[in-house]
């Protein structure tokens, strides 16, 4: 089911929680909306789930008018699922009777329904007697899922529903939902504030700030060829110079580097992946190791060069990482993305 807003507004008072917001979601795609605290991330998923109704704009859900002026179609008649980051469950119904309670009581097969809906998101079935306090963090999350799911929604609405996990079970618990929602064909829409989790688990993510969207796309051209600074840096680190820019090549703090724009010129500001620099005793440029950061398998070094006044960063492997005021050589890896002039 296609998702399409435009124009969406919504104020609080003074403040602007959403500022003309246009954004198409495909049929059955997983879109990640990232942006920092205040950004109108939440507010976005609550005015289509129809928790909120926006002072201007239009939502379509496959044809469905949700919003239009108005015309408001009330969230009990969306087909919308919704996941929450506490996951919402009542305490005092067992996991089953959390499962089927969009369920009803009259329906065919009832348990049978439940019991497919836990085995979908892997729970046992031994755990549809307990109650909510009685299951982890995780299995929480699934059974928040599965009652999502119950109602056969088009629409799957998560709102930091992996945040409150240790990181080692939300990268599990984040699969399996992909998984999950893959297997059902159910076009989903995923609030979150971790930058990884977006870029794993969607297929376009979109940026917000200040209540507009400023991008949207698919991952790896967001992290890649971001259209500004600030998406660059809030979707990972991003190392920004100043450089002079033509003929297919930037000339800044670290040489002449090739860049992905073939067509720029002139005084440009470029950006690079910590990850696109690496240490190399045969490198053009040297700097000085200020400090290094172990992270287990690999580490952060910031280097310092004559040509910059802000140290740089890069990652690599742990294992032979120089130690803090050795002069080393770099290397470039892959092209620099120029950015449209203001």
């Amino acid at each position: 089911m296609s998702l399409v807003l435009r124009g969406v507004d919504k104020r609080w008072g003074s403040v602007t929680a959403l500022d003309g917001v246009d954004l198409d979601v495909a049929p059955g795609s997983r879109t990640a909306v990232v942006g920092p605290s205040g950004s109108g991330k939440t507010t976005l998923l609550r005015v289509v789930a129809g928790f909120d109704r926006p002072d201007a704009g239009r939502i379509v859900l496959d044809g469905t008018v949700l919003h239009d002026g108005e015309q408001h179609l009330p969230t009990h008649r969306r087909d919308v699922g919704v996941v929450m980051q506490d996951g919402a469950l009542f305490p005092h119904l067992t996991v089953a009777e959390n499962i089927g309670f969009g369920l009803r009581r009259t329906e065919p097969d009832r348990m049978r329904r439940i019991a497919d809906l836990a085995g979908m998101v892997g729970l046992d079935a031994a755990m549809l007697a307990r109650r909510p306090d009685a299951l982890s963090g995780g299995q929480q999350q699934r059974v928040a899922l599965a009652r999502a799911l119950a109602r056969r929604p088009r629409l799957m609405l998560l709102d930091e529903p992996f945040s409150a996990l240790d990181t080692a079970l939300r990268a599990s618990t984040r699969q399996m939902v992909a998984d999950v929602l893959g297997a059902a064909g159910i076009t989903t829409v995923l609030v979150t504030h971790d930058q990884a989790e977006a870029l794993s688990f969607a297929d376009q993510v979109a940026v917000m700030a200040g209540g507009r969207l400023l991008q949207a796309g698919p991952p790896r051209e967001l992290y890649f060829r971001p259209r500004a600074p600030l998406v660059a840096r809030f979707l990972g680190e991003a190392i920004i110079l100043p450089a002079t820019v033509g003929d297919g090549v930037a000339r800044c703090a670290l040489g002449t580097i090739p860049v992905a724009d073939s067509q720029a010129r002139g005084s440009r500001e470029i950006m690079l992946r910590p990850e696109q620099l690496a240490v190399a005793e045969a490198g053009a440029v040297r700097g000085e190791v200020v400090s290094v950061a172990f992270n287990g398998p690999f580490c952060v070094l910031a280097l310092r060069l004559a040509a910059h006044p802000e140290p740089l960063t890069l990652r690599q492997s742990a294992f032979g990482a120089p130690a803090p005021g050795t002069e080393v050589g770099l290397s470039v890896l892959g092209e620099a993305h120029v950015f449209a002039p203001d």
